[in-house]
């Protein structure tokens, strides 16, 4: 299995996954169509499926111009606002691209349309997921169409669930600055720390892993004594509103 990011607009991701095995590629949120297509053709594989994390416009607003050039694609989303789609998928639900096996796990908070979509490639032993605007890299969306209990949910029950070593790509390259607001509420944590700086560097910074998310991203801290401190709440979900709160005036 192979990911290639593509960045789109300003600050957005699409990406270009790969059945290295079955020669197979889908591609997530290709809201700039003709660059996504163009990462496609030059890999000379078959364009087998489009893969929609939410209906927000800067991650489905290409999939009508993709249906149009690539007759016959499944197109994946999570509810009917979704363009183009060919599939409303379910929590849970389950389907294959080529040798590789895709989980739909439906994530509420940012929108009541958010699925990430959880690849395993058995064969090489890999795993992966696409989080959209559910998980970034030391963040979270906002609560458009949720609540904190939602957001929670999605992230500490979910997708806390999946392997540490499951590689993360998210929607957005919102890193550095989630990293600021991070070290603000946990600024005392030295894996945030040397992540932060770390990624300082790089322009890209994409993949992370559910593993460090879970160490280093305060949404995923929230039963930790330093987010409690800063918040002065005890109560997990109530600390996540509190946090939430305070990226959204950071």
């Amino acid at each position: 299995m192979k990911v290639i990011p593509v960045p789109c607009l300003s600050d957005n991701y699409a990406y270009v996954l790969v059945d290295t095995e079955g020669k197979r590629v889908a591609v997530i949120d290709p809201v700039e169509p003709e660059k996504v297509l163009a990462q496609v053709e030059s890999l000379g594989m078959k364009l087998e499926a489009v893969l929609t994390t939410h209906h927000h416009a800067d991650h489905s607003g290409g999939n009508n111009e993709v249906a149009k050039a690539k007759p016959g694609l499944e197109i994946f989303g999570g509810d009917l606002r979704i363009p183009s789609m060919t599939k409303q998928l379910q929590d849970g639900e389950e389907f294959t691209l080529g040798s590789l096996h895709v989980r739909a796990i439906q994530t509420f908070g940012h929108t009541t349309s958010s699925i990430c979509y959880y690849v395993q490639d058995k064969l090489n032993d890999e795993r992966v997921v696409f989080t959209g605007d559910t998980l970034f890299v030391g963040g979270c969306g906002r609560l458009f169409e949720g609540t904190p209990q939602d957001m929670y949910d999605s992230l500490n029950v979910k997708l806390a669930a999946l392997p540490r070593d499951t590689k993360v790509y998210a929607g957005h390259e919102y890193t550095n600055s989630n990293f600021k607001f991070a070290r603000s509420v946990d600024g005392d944590n030295p894996d945030l720390i040397a992540k932060a700086l770390r990624c300082a560097a790089l322009p890209i910074t994409m993949p992370s892993t559910i593993g460090e998310e879970l160490d280093t991203n305060p949404f995923m801290r929230v039963d930790q004594p330093a987010l409690q401190k800063a918040t002065g709440k005890t109560d997990p979900v109530e600390v996540l509103a509190a946090v939430r709160q305070m990226k959204d005036n950071f």
